[in-house]
């Protein structure tokens, strides 16, 4: 591989190494400058003295506060815990301190010497114990009792070694020549001083190879000082030096230097430590400079060099002893009984310790056999690819999963580059990755997840995800096939911004490209236009043939529909039976001609989607309403699809199957609607309703037959809304509901109340087939409202609108037979207009017929129309109902129904609607005025009739 992989070498960082760099040549010459003045004699016998005792006294003593601050400092963790190891330290710094500050108060204050033994000595003999537990504290703590018991063999054998040597060269010598002297405690204190340091230096080598890892630098300064401590003492012990030896020679150079270097141990360390720069980490290898290849970091080298120096110790201690040994052999001394038994325990305890090593190894052998095998069983079983890749790139391991998931034996891709198996194009996505997380902190950073294209067996490229570690330089690979996994992700994409049936964009997928089309460089391109497309007639279809049949309607009109739309244009499915469409502009400036385009291409689609559609070997038929709305400046994306829905709405309630442009009032209209319906929620609760009646008057004699109840809404700023503005904001509103049983119940109200007044005059309630099927008013609450209010159920006539297709007439017939029942009187309103009129008159149980206002306005002037009112009242007569004219407003209109046979009228030609005040005068008056001309009744006899229309008369009420 070309790139992932090699050695990064991270340029080191500054910040603390110059000021680590400075208090060591500080400590140097401080050092230095002792040892020279100790080479030199310190130029007289009182200052040698004085440099030699005190000197040697303020150094330990800088040593002592040194560790009690860094113990005092605490690890960090929680406030005021201390570092024991430390503190021991500082206790026997302090002791050296004292047995100098002693020594020097014989040899400067009282001028005599030191008298032995002294309390000097007993300062002396108490600096090694501190240091040894100080020691065995920063040890790293073996966790099995086999490793407690190879420590101990460990100390044992270096300890007895340096015994053997040290009592071969020295110790048996003075212990002859302090034996032969008058006091035990002379020699017992010459035996103590070298025994001490003996145990001092055992552990210092047993344990400088296993300390923890924690501050090592302080540690490792921290021994080396006490190393030279030692040795100072050793060679002090020697008879040779000890007979010469003065306050302030060159010996004491040693002490100074190794309590200056226990005190610089915590402080220095830690500042070197903060200097010290980041490890290597793999990095790519275009990175590198040319010869880094050949660079090896220092610091992996260390720990196999310390591992090895451990494992050799108890050889070396078995080697020193054995010289001890030969030393006396070589000189023709006679080897000593402590020499011999010192040497056995060694090689005792040699033997013992290997013995336990090898039980360990055994025992470790076999743990790591499991282990092995454990791994091999889940790296060949598992279902995850693990490939390890070296620093060039090159593939060194791969295991057999991959050829499940490659199709490519193992042993086919080891050798190969990394690179040759990524696919090219996410080649340059994957050196970055691999470049980014190889520069990261390992601890911050340990793993990283790629995902790219695999080359399989077969030359596809497979979706695999890896997850990806470091290893030496270069990288381990834990990989999987996620194929079908990023296939099913990107189908759920799909299906999020598509619709389902049609597989055209949805309604969020538009959206966002109109929202593109109108950004960037078409932002004040004034051609960019949405077509908003309503099928008419889907509904009857659902209803009629199915909605399975529905659906491939939807199907083939969306083909249609993406058939018809240029290549950089958009088709798409909004819901329902709703379909849109963005014409993108071509930057043309000519609005007319990009309007006259626009509408073009709009009444084709329409042409096009009004076909017949072949389903089931039929041919369905539906038409389509467009509405168009083009860009303009600051209209956002959902504001042009508003508008492009008003014009599409516009376009329905003007005739349907046509195409409407968007233009500025109808918003406006849509405002004034919803503040109309939103103040009509209010208006009942208000009490801004008021019922007015429209007489209904025999065309022969004059005479009022019943009342038609007609709701006027009086709102609260005073204006009179007529029922053409406000019913059809009622009907679409829930409040259509409530003001049809408002307006029951108050015209059976007030009808009762006339009654009781001697006005004996049926009212007439217009309700929609919808509202006499609405659960919210059962046949009951009717007959209950009747009863409460005390009117004969023959004095109501209920005005059955034209019926809507949805609704069941097999449901419609039972309500209306159940009213009939009560002595509710049925009227047909409107009748010839609307489908459904002729299915009425076959099933419903209708007593009146009442014509359609558009019949009674034309029946003058229209011939055709004439005709047609003549045959719808024949009917009535034929079938034994009474007929009511609706809009009659002029008296030509009362002569010419009137000789029709239509025996009554509603309208201007007799008076419009009435308040309650002068409905009763009318009522009281009983009758009139019609116009001259004799007219033969169709029907004898009084009539109850009726029903009143909805449509408001053109003048106020009188």
């Amino acid at each position: 591989m070309s790139a992932p992989g090699a050695i990064l070498d991270r340029p080191p960082m500054s910040g603390g190494g110059g000021a680590g760099l400075v208090s060591q040549l500080v400590l140097a010459l401080i050092c230095a400058g002792y040892g020279t003045g100790a080479f030199l004699g310190w130029g007289s016998e009182e200052l040698a003295l004085i440099m030699g005792d005190f000197g040697l006294c303020s150094a330990a003593l800088i040593a002592a506060v040194s560790c009690f601050l860094y113990a005092r400092a605490g690890s960090g963790r929680s406030e005021g815990s201390f570092r024991p190891a430390w503190l021991l330290f500082a206790c026997s710094s302090a002791m050296a301190a004292c047995g100098n500050g002693v020594w020097g108060w014989y040899e400067v204050v009282l001028r005599r010497e030191v008298p032995t033994p002294s309390p000097a000595d007993f300062f002396f003999l108490c600096f090694a114990p501190p240091a040894i537990v100080g020691l065995l504290v920063l040890a790293k703590r073996p966790v099995t009792r086999a490793g407690w018991v190879c420590l101990a063999l460990d100390s044992w054998l270096i300890g007895g070694s340096l015994l053997t040597l040290s009592w071969s060269l020295a110790l048996a010598h003075t212990a002859r020549m302090e034996g032969a002297g008058e006091s035990t405690a002379h020699a017992a204190l010459a035996l103590a001083y070298p025994l001490l340091d003996i145990v001092l230096v055992s552990m210092v080598l047993a344990l400088h190879f296993r300390r923890s890892s924690a501050n090592r630098s302080a540690v490792n300064t921290a021994i080396a000082a006490l190393a030279l401590t030692v040795l100072c003492d050793a060679l002090f012990t020697s008879p040779l030096l000890r007979e010469h030896y003065r306050s302030g020679q060159l010996l004491d150079a040693g002490w100074f230097a190794g309590s200056l270097l226990l005190a610089y141990a915590p402080w220095g360390a830690r500042r070197s430590a903060a200097a010290q720069p980041s490890r290597p980490v793999a990095a790519p290898r275009a990175a590198r400079p040319p010869n880094a290849a050949t660079r090896s970091p220092a610091l992996p080298v260390t720990r196999p060099l310390a591992s090895s120096l451990a494992a050799l110790t108890p050889y070396l201690a078995a080697a020193v002893c054995t010289l001890g040994i030969l030393y006396n052999v070589i000189e023709g001394r006679r080897v000593d009984r402590v020499v011999v038994f010192t040497g056995c325990t060694v090689v005792l305890a040699l033997v013992v310790r290997q013995g336990i090593m090898l039980l360990d190894n055994i025992a470790l052998t076999h743990e790591l056999a499991q282990k092995e095998n454990h791994f091999r069983s889940l790296v060949q079983g598992s279902s995850d690819v693990i490939m390890i890749a070296a620093p060039t790139g090159i593939l060194r391991y791969v295991s057999p999963a991959a050829a499940g998931v490659y199709g490519r034996d193992a042993e086919e891709l080891v050798g190969s580059e990394l690179a040759s198996l990524i696919h090219p194009e996410d080649l340059g996505r994957v050196v970055h990755e691999v470049r980014r997380f190889l520069a990261a902190q390992p601890a911050e950073e340990p793993t990283t997840r790629i995902e790219c294209r695999f080359k399989s067996g077969t030359g596809e490229w497979l979706n695999v995800e890896s997850t990806v570690n470091r290893h030496q330089g270069g990288l381990i690979l834990n990989s999987r096939d996620v194929t079908e996994r990023v296939r099913l992700q990107a189908q759920l994409e799909h299906n999020a911004e598509h619709d389902p049936l049609t597989d055209l964009p949805n309604r969020a997928l538009f959206t966002k490209r109109v929202r593109k089309a109108l950004g960037g460089r078409r932002t004040t391109d004034p051609g960019t236009a949405v077509l908003f497309i309503d099928l008419d007639g889907f509904k009857q279809v659902n209803d009629t043939i199915g909605h399975q049949a529905g659906d491939e309607l939807l199907i083939q009109a969306a083909r249609r529909l993406q058939e018809s739309v240029r290549a950089g244009d958009t088709a798409a499915r909004l819901g329902g039976d709703e379909f849109a469409a963005l014409i993108l502009g071509d930057g043309t400036r000519d609005r007319a001609a990009r309007e006259y385009q626009v509408r073009e291409i709009a009444d084709r689609l329409r042409l096009t989607l009004s076909q017949p559609y072949q389903i089931d070997g039929n041919d369905v038929r539906v038409a389509a309403s467009i509405g168009v709305a083009f860009a303009e400046p600051g209209v956002g994306a959902g504001e042009l699809l508003r508008n492009a829905d008003l014009a599409m709405y516009r376009a329905k309630s003007g005739g349907k199957n046509r195409v409407e442009l968007y233009a500025p009032q109808m918003q406006a209209e849509v405002v004034r609607k919803s503040e109309l319906a939103a103040r009509l929620r209010t208006a009942l609760n208000e009490g801004e309703f008021a019922v007015l009646h429209q007489p209904v008057v025999h065309l022969t004699t004059g005479e009022v037959s019943a009342v038609a109840a007609q709701a006027r809404w009086r709102s609260a700023q005073g204006i009179l809304f007529t029922p053409a503005e406000f019913l059809r904001v009622a009907d679409e509103s829930e409040r259509a509901a409530e003001l049809g049983r408002w307006l029951l119940e108050e015209a059976v109200e007030r009808a009762a109340e006339r009654l009781r007044a001697g006005h004996d005059a049926p009212v007439s309630v217009r309700l929609s087939a919808r509202r006499l099927l609405d659960k919210s008013m059962p046949l009951g609450s009717l007959e209950a409202l009747l009863t409460r209010h005390g009117l004969p159920s023959g004095a109501l006539i209920i005005e059955l609108a034209d019926s809507d297709p949805r609704i069941s007439f097999d449901e419609l017939e039972r309500r209306l037979v159940g009213l009939r029942r009560l002595g509710v009187r049925i009227a047909l309103d409107g009748f010839g207009s609307g489908y459904a009129a002729i299915n009425a008159l076959r099933r419903l149980p209708i007593d009146v017929l009442k014509l359609d206002r558009g019949l009674v306005e034309g029946v003058v002037e229209s011939a055709r129309l004439h005709k047609i009112t003549a045959g719808l009242l024949r009917i009535a007569c034929d079938l034994g109902m009474q007929s009511v004219a609706d809009g009659v407003d002029v008296p030509e209109q009362v002569l010419a129904l009137r000789a029709m046979g239509c025996t009554h009228g509603q309208g201007m030609a007799f008076s419009g609607p009435l308040d309650e005040y002068r409905l009763r005068r009318a009522l009281v008056r009983g009758e009139f005025p019609v116009p001259g001309g004799a007219a033969l009744p169709v029907l004898s006899g009084r009539s109850r009739p009726l029903l009143s229309s909805n449509n408001e008369t053109p003048v106020p009420p009188t």
